[in-house]
């Protein structure tokens, strides 16, 4: 069986990276970038602290901040005009997942002219996307997604009605500029649902099919880091150390997950839709259900996952560590605030048989290790309601 292992961009991590915005805009050739974030980033004063740097270096650049929090074509479409108005050379990406995939949709389209469904990985989109691309600076502001060092772009579309995942590796950032000081302000709430998206894909990942050691490795270690940091990031969001951990277990996640994902993805993707959850609560909520019901699928798996969730168990059965490891995850959730139950998060009962079709459609579930149906996606959907 053959596998294609690769990695991604170049990182400059650590806290005030950046710091040196303008010198590595200049190194990408960027005389006039587009910079693209959310109405959020600009209210709290993110932004003016990351282009200061570009004033100092007295770089001109046009601002586009309508991105919405889980991002549609209203998100894409004016940006691609924005940066065509200014004559704009690259794109600075700056805010959590939502802003930093827009930015990826947006640098797509100001040289590829098909319709945006057109590139869903579905539908084997990832072969109509060519290297032409402007340079890309991603700044994240949020541990989480890993987006800044991965290679899909996930944008809600009316064509598809879904959530679509326009994937290929010629979307990953050019650099992404890793630092951690620009999440010491998040509040407690959003640190909870990141970091558990953060812990999401890298749990995800290592369960999923198909090999890739590597991922593998990097998804445990970043379970790890999640368990260990993220509680601490939580009550004190000043920690630096355990910001600049979740950082880093954001970017493993990030990494790990070009393995794949699984059905707690398919699953959470109808839940933005169709009833404007955050993705990483989605993410949370859902995690233990979905690990309960792959467990008979991959029991072997199960061990090294409870170790890194800091479960010394010597001489305990698989099935044993596998049920602990979930209830590491449930107690995790509950110490961080996550609400346990879908109902607790705003989800009706009467959305469920709407959103199993668009789960049903979502790709990520192809490499679950144990296959869904519809009836099971309605059960797990129902188990976390």
């Amino acid at each position: 069986m053959l596998s294609t292992w690769s990695f991604p961009t170049k990182i400059v991590f650590g806290a005030s990276s950046s710091e040196p915005l303008a010198e590595v805009a200049k190194s990408l050739s960027m005389e006039r970038p587009l910079v693209v974030t959310d109405p959020g980033i600009v209210m709290c004063g993110l932004l003016d602290g990351v282009t200061a740097s570009l004033a100092r270096a007295k770089i001109p650049w046009q601002l586009f901040d309508r991105v919405e929090a889980n991002p549609t074509e209203a998100s894409v479409f004016p940006g691609v005009s924005a940066f065509s108005q200014a004559n704009c050379d690259g794109v600075i990406a700056v805010g959590g997942g939502s802003a930093l995939d827009a930015a990826k949709a947006i640098r797509l389209k100001t040289t590829h002219p098909l319709p945006l469904e057109e590139y869903d990985d579905l539908r084997g989109g990832a072969e109509k996307i060519s290297s032409n691309l402007p340079p890309m600076i991603a700044i994240a502001t949020t541990s989480g997604t890993g987006s800044e060092v991965g290679r899909s772009a996930v944008i809600a579309l009316k064509a598809t009605g879904r959530k679509t995942v326009i994937f290929s590796p010629y979307l990953i950032p050019s650099v992404a500029l890793a630092d951690p000081s620009l999440t010491l302000r998040l509040p407690p709430h959003l640190t909870a649902a990141t970091g558990m998206d953060a812990m999401t894909h890298n749990l995800e990942a290592y369960l999923a099919a198909g090999i890739h050691p590597m991922c593998d490795a990097i998804g445990l270690k970043g379970v790890e880091i999640c368990r260990r940091y993220l509680p601490r990031a939580v009550s004190n969001g000043g920690d630096l150390e355990a910001r600049s951990q979740m950082m880093v277990a954001a970017i493993m996640g990030g990494v790990a997950f070009q393995k794949g994902l699984g059905t707690v993805h398919s699953l959470a993707h109808p839940l933005s839709t169709v009833a404007g959850m955050h993705h990483g609560l989605t993410n949370a909520i859902l995690l233990p259900h979905v690990m309960r019901f792959n467990l008979p699928a991959v029991p072997e798996r199960f061990p090294d996952l409870a170790l890194a969730l800091g479960i010394i168990a010597p001489g305990h059965s698989c099935e044993e560590l596998a049920l602990r490891a979930i209830s590491a995850i449930e107690q995790l959730n509950h110490e961080i605030g996550i609400p346990p139950r879908l109902r607790d998060a705003g989800v009706r009962e009467e959305m469920i048989p709407v959103m199993v079709p668009l789960a049903m459609q979502d790709g990520c579930r192809l490499l679950n290790p144990r296959p869904t149906s519809a009836e099971e996606m309605e059960m797990l959907y129902r188990a976390a309601f």
